[in-house]
């Protein structure tokens, strides 16, 4: 049990720091009937159901079988970075920005991985990480913050892409251009680089595709969460129910105990008028810094309690993700895979770690860096 929580506040840092911080903030505000006004039940609700969902599709092969049938029998290093960043871009709107990382990049080192070309295996992973941060900002879907967010400010969809929508157009520009960039050579496979998958069933997908809008419509506010709750679980009951061990439980308790911490903050009049003082008219500003620190989706919930500017505030935490590896907790997946794609290489050839595509951390942060101050650029420009 000892080992086991070891593991756990080692893996999930941000869950635990915002457990102790709401049991923290509870000494503060005695606990009584407001805090049950605290949890927002409609984001809990559909981000439990659009986890789930989106891994009945992962567990069913859709992905991997849409991105095998994408790169078919491409030969070219350029036209496969390019291709698996766009499918990294893309693909986040719909499905967040974790889960095409999750479902993408052991796929795309196994893909790379044919060239023989570290240093170009590395930089398509950090473009493929940078695009998929940058795709799932478009949508209310597309990551947690987002949904917290959109649902916070009573936003339309249509007016959350809109504002969204020219920063995600810059993002796609500026991605191509440094995967053209960073692939000046263009090697070619002496053999096709994918293998033939078995199509998903067709009618588990109709039925996942069925559950999917149900979610979209209920961010949308066509349907009530319970009412879209009633049909998803138990379809997926029936159809799935190994699905539910793979939805990721520690996202909604850290949601939960940053309600509390908020919902508790708020009732403090110091704290409450020292951050809205500090958050007010500096939105996108804060959002980006202390996403550097504590990541976009903490960030997002932390600073919201404290200005009526929801738009500057989606900006920030959007853009926020990109700087330091933990700005976007779904960066720090691709760092794993890369990480234990390098051991396993050096263990294979009985050497240590090869220096050729080492120094990850660094390249990746002056490609978020770079990709962050155009973006900040544009919104000075678009103010």
């Amino acid at each position: 049990m000892k080992a086991f929580l070891i593991d756990k506040c080692k893996n999930d840092t941000i869950l635990v720091v915002s457990f102790l911080l709401a049991v923290i903030s509870c000494f503060f505000v005695t606990p009584d009937a407001s805090y049950a006004g605290y949890i927002n039940l409609r984001v809990l609700a559909v981000l439990f159901a659009l986890m789930l969902v989106v891994q009945a599709f992962v567990r069913i092969g859709c992905f991997t079988f849409v991105t095998q049938k994408l790169i078919g029998a491409v030969k070219s290093e350029k036209l496969v970075s390019l291709l698996l960043v766009y499918l990294s871009l893309f693909s986040s709107m719909l499905i967040t920005n974790d889960v095409a990382l999750v479902t993408l990049i052991p796929f795309a080192i196994m893909v790379l991985s044919a060239f023989h070309d570290a240093r170009r295996m590395k930089y398509t992973l950090i473009l493929m990480t940078a695009a998929a941060n940058l795709g799932s900002m478009l949508t209310p879907i597309g990551n947690p913050q987002n949904l917290y967010l959109f649902t916070e400010y009573h936003l339309s969809a249509g007016s959350f892409i809109r504002l969204m929508l020219p920063y995600t157009v810059l993002s796609l520009v500026l991605i191509t251009a440094f995967v053209i960039i960073l692939n000046k050579t263009d090697k070619t496979a002496d053999v096709a680089i994918t293998e033939n998958v078995s199509a998903p069933d067709k009618k588990r997908m109709l039925v996942y595709l069925i559950l999917f809008l149900a979610c979209v419509l209920t961010v949308a506010g066509v349907f009530p969460y319970y009412v879209m709750l009633a049909v998803v679980i138990p379809v997926m009951l029936l159809t799935d129910r190994r699905a539910f061990l793979d939805v990721d439980y520690s996202l909604l308790f850290t949601f939960t105990f940053f309600f509390i911490l908020i919902g508790n903050l708020g009732r403090i009049d110091v704290i409450r008028n020292s951050l809205s003082a500090i958050v007010g008219g500096h939105e996108v500003a804060t959002a980006v810094l202390s996403s550097q620190v504590i990541s976009n989706v903490p960030a997002a919930m932390l600073l919201s309690p404290f200005t009526e500017n929801g738009r500057a505030l989606i900006v920030g935490v959007n853009l926020g993700g990109l700087g330091t590896l933990i700005a976007s907790m779904a960066s720090l997946i691709t760092y794993k895979f890369y990480a234990k794609h390098r051991r396993e290489l050096a263990t294979a050839e009985g050497e240590t770690l090869p220096k050729e595509g080492g120094h990850y951390l660094l390249d990746f942060t002056w490609v978020s860096i770079l990709l962050l101050g155009a973006l900040l650029g544009l919104y000075v420009f678009l103010r």
